[in-house]
């Protein structure tokens, strides 16, 4: 019903956390040593969850356009105008967080791979 509305929620807000992280990267002096020159910076990393968000959002938005549950005119959503709004609610409540969650925790794996990956490569830049 409005599942996606979850997501699409999450991602505005990290969007907005993103381009502040951005912006306080770029007034950062540029790095020394060249091992910091490999890392990835935050904001890119934010830039991943960003795009997965907003990607699935956008493809279950879709899909309840598709199935007709979000119309074109007010108030959008079939289910608030046909008193089903508890149950709609309901649905944001398990299965969008439970959307928003696992993506947030895929995105985290993938930050925890890059982080150990780039100090294994800094850590071989170091013995030679």
């Amino acid at each position: 019903m409005a599942c996606f509305l979850v997501p699409a929620a999450e991602a505005v807000i990290t969007t907005a956390a993103a381009s502040i992280i951005k912006s306080k990267e770029a007034r950062l002096p540029e790095p020394v040593h060249c091992e910091e020159c490999t890392r990835t910076p935050f904001s890119k990393k934010m830039g991943w969850l960003n795009n997965m968000l907003w990607g699935g959002s956008g493809l279950l938005a879709f899909e309840h356009i598709w199935h007709g549950e979000v119309s074109p005119a007010f108030p959008f959503l079939t289910a608030v105008s046909e008193g089903q709004t508890s149950e709609m609610l309901s649905e944001m409540g398990t299965a969008g967080v439970a959307m928003s969650v696992m993506v947030t925790a895929v995105w985290g794996v993938m930050v925890y791979v890059t982080s150990r990956r780039e100090n294994r490569a800094a850590a071989g830049e170091a013995g030679k």
